[in-house]
């Protein structure tokens, strides 16, 4: 499904920082700190972890680029959840890091570069759940050109 599709219908997020808007395309929340410029996922905070500064948290769109900070090869998982996978850490471009699971490349380490640019896509959720609901994810992917 593209990301137009994924955006036109109205699906449930996987999780509390991630939007998918009426009026645009999918994205990550995040905030910042007006006082010491800290970035933060999601955008419900009212106080900075960082300096303590209270009330100056604006909320902001993360960027769906970025470079892949650290990973691991996840080889045991939860019964019908697919293995090998990459977990992954990225520091997201602007500021901001999120984890998330890393496609679209091979689980190999020798394949795999810390660096590496990256960028995020949203899809559908393979499964829905009891109430036959479905659910907006997200992944990272090797950016264009950076695919193994």
């Amino acid at each position: 499904m593209t990301e137009a599709a994924v955006a036109a219908k109205k699906l449930i997020p996987i999780v509390s920082f991630l939007r998918n808007p009426d009026n645009g395309p999918p994205h990550l929340a995040g905030c910042k700190c007006g006082a010491c410029g800290q970035i933060f996922l999601g955008d419900e905070r009212t106080v900075c972890s960082a300096c303590s500064a209270r009330g100056q948290m604006q909320p902001m769109t993360l960027s769906d680029r970025g470079e892949l900070y650290v990973f691991s090869i996840i080889y045991r998982s939860f019964p019908g959840v697919e293995t090998p996978f990459i977990s992954a850490v990225v520091d997201l471009e602007g500021g901001g890091t999120v984890k998330g699971t890393l496609k679209n490349i091979a689980a190999d380490p020798d394949q795999i570069q810390l660096g590496m640019p990256v960028e995020i896509k949203y899809e559908i959720a393979p499964r829905k759940d009891r109430e036959g609901n479905e659910y907006l994810t997200f992944y990272f992917q090797p950016r264009s050109g950076n695919a193994v």
